[in-house]
């Protein structure tokens, strides 16, 4: 299942998508973040599943445009960390 977590407006859309189905709950991603935007724990939007996923924190969801600001991809750094820490390849930016 692909998550969405984020938002759009006037500036454009914000947003990070995990897909749940390939995440492994691993925890590669939060420790790559460096603006603590992303946890592991229970799957909210799938309570069914017993496995723990990455996940955006709640207190960062309409926030992402400027937290994750210093990471976005340029000529030096081309991968933003939490895509580049993530093994299967669960995680994407809308930017």
């Amino acid at each position: 299942m692909l998550a969405n977590y984020g938002y759009g407006d006037a500036a454009g859309e914000f947003y990070i998508t995990i897909d749940t189905g390939s995440c492994t709950g691993c925890g590669d991603c939060v420790a790559a973040c460096p603006a603590a935007v992303l946890e592991v724990g229970e799957d909210e939007n799938d309570p069914l599943n017993d496995e723990p996923v990455a996940f955006v924190a709640v207190s960062q969801r309409r926030k992402l445009r400027y937290a994750c600001a210093r990471c976005k991809p340029d000529n030096e750094q081309p991968a933003l960390p939490c895509v580049a820490a993530c093994a299967p390849a669960a995680i994407a930016h809308s930017w």
